[in-house]
């Protein structure tokens, strides 16, 4: 029995999680969540002072996700090389059509392996493009899971107004991506290095 019992968590590895900020937390969530080896994204906010941000007032804070993976499938190093060719790391200002201080890029930190993974990754994405990347690393702090309508977003069938009219929540999430030059700008930046959903 013990023998049957130990040869079941041979190989299981605990889940870690790597924290994330990517402009819009709808996109960052939709790219990561079909990652092989990823269990949960999970969208919220990060790095700011402010106790219990909310979408209407999250000042200070990014718009951040947090990833939670299994790293026998994808390792943390893996995730943020990923992450880092979803976004436009030349862009200090905003992400896309999101600007503002919550869409800017940064990848949080929880300890000192994450912490020189996250600069290595960094120091190889700017060798790769040969230009100077504004991600920032730096240490976390408390992750605030947004509200629940934010979960998902990108799989909604609520309907919901946007520039183009009434849409099902799916297709205004698609809408608003495309519109926003998210996909065609990583393609640009980062050829077929390219990350997105």
């Amino acid at each position: 029995m013990a023998l049957v019992l130990m040869l079941a968590f041979v190989g299981t590895a605990k889940a870690e999680t790597a924290i994330v900020a990517g402009g819009c937390f709808w996109c960052v969530e939709s790219d990561f969540e079909s990652v092989p080896g990823v269990s949960e994204v999970v969208s919220g906010y990060t790095g700011g002072d402010m106790k219990n941000p909310t979408y209407k007032n999250h000042e200070g804070h990014y718009e951040a996700v947090e990833i939670t993976f299994d790293p026998a499938v994808i390792s943390y190093d893996e995730v943020i090389a990923k992450f880092l060719r979803s976004v436009d790391v030349l862009d200090d200002g905003g992400q896309f059509c999101d600007r503002g201080s919550a869409y800017r890029t940064a990848i949080f930190v929880s300890n000192k392996a994450q912490k020189q993974a996250a600069q290595a990754a960094v120091a190889e994405a700017e060798a790769a493009l040969g230009q100077k990347i504004v991600t920032p690393v730096l240490s976390a702090k408390t992750f605030w899971i947004a509200e629940d309508y934010h979960q998902d977003y990108y799989k909604g069938t609520d309907i919901v107004l946007t520039r183009a009219g009434p849409k099902k929540q799916s297709n205004a999430y698609k809408f608003y991506r495309k519109s926003c030059g998210r996909d065609a700008r990583v393609r640009e930046l980062w050829g077929d290095q390219a990350f997105s959903h």
